[in-house]
């Protein structure tokens, strides 16, 4: 067993630098933890080792050394391999559905097909990194909230995710921007910037979502 007087010596600088570059990499690579929660707390213990979570919280070995704030991902690996035209044809499958649930919650059907092209390229089984489910990804604490517990069946996703979506769309007083926003980051996150996060993911979602619906 190698001992630690065996270990290879590095360059001073490059030990002084390997600390800040292994947050760094993590923390690139690391997506949002929970549906809506926009703060990943990072903590390391003595010896180096990284505990990383969404919550204030950590074994009292660790101390707090960075707070990294994220959207939330789609189900990328739903959308693996699609072209336009298979994403329509998935699309076509579920519209009446769509346009039933959207009438009902006064949101447009247009709005809602570009939301689930977005988040799970209309695979009712998607699950993204973070425990995101089904055709518009919602969290099982979100859909709780509409009394949604299969999230896999589409009917009860869409009924969860159009109420959801609605009731941002209400409270944003129609600026689609800042409620597509909210659907990705949170509400806490846009009042927190007053606006559109600057989260890749929220940015970038914002930006598709917008993009289908007025294709």
């Amino acid at each position: 067993m190698m001992q630690a007087s065996d270990t290879p010596k590095q360059p001073d600088g490059f030990l002084r630098r390997l600390p800040a570059l292994l947050l760094a990499l993590c923390l690139a690579s690391l997506p949002a933890l929970s549906a809506h929660a926009d703060k990943v707390y990072v903590y390391r213990d003595a010896q180096g080792r990284m505990w990383f979570t969404d919550h204030r919280t950590a074994p009292k070995q660790y101390r707090l050394e960075a707070v990294k704030y994220y959207g939330r991902p789609p189900a990328w690996r739903s959308c693996m391999g699609l072209n336009d035209s298979d994403l329509a044809k998935r699309a076509q499958h579920y519209m009446p559905m769509i346009e039933r649930v959207a009438s009902q919650h006064g949101v447009a059907a247009q709005l809602v097909r570009a939301v689930i092209s977005v988040e799970s390229c209309f695979d009712p089984n998607a699950v993204s990194s973070v425990g995101a489910r089904g055709l518009m990804q919602l969290m099982p604490s979100t859909a709780k909230h509409f009394g949604i517990v299969d999230l896999f069946n589409p009917q009860a996703n869409l009924q969860a995710g159009v109420r959801y979506l609605a009731r941002l769309i209400k409270r944003y007083n129609g600026d689609l921007r800042l409620a597509l926003a909210a659907y990705n980051a949170g509400p806490g996150a846009v009042q927190k910037y007053n606006g559109v996060p600057p989260y890749p993911e929220t940015q970038q979602f914002v930006h598709r979502v917008l993009a289908a619906y007025h294709s």
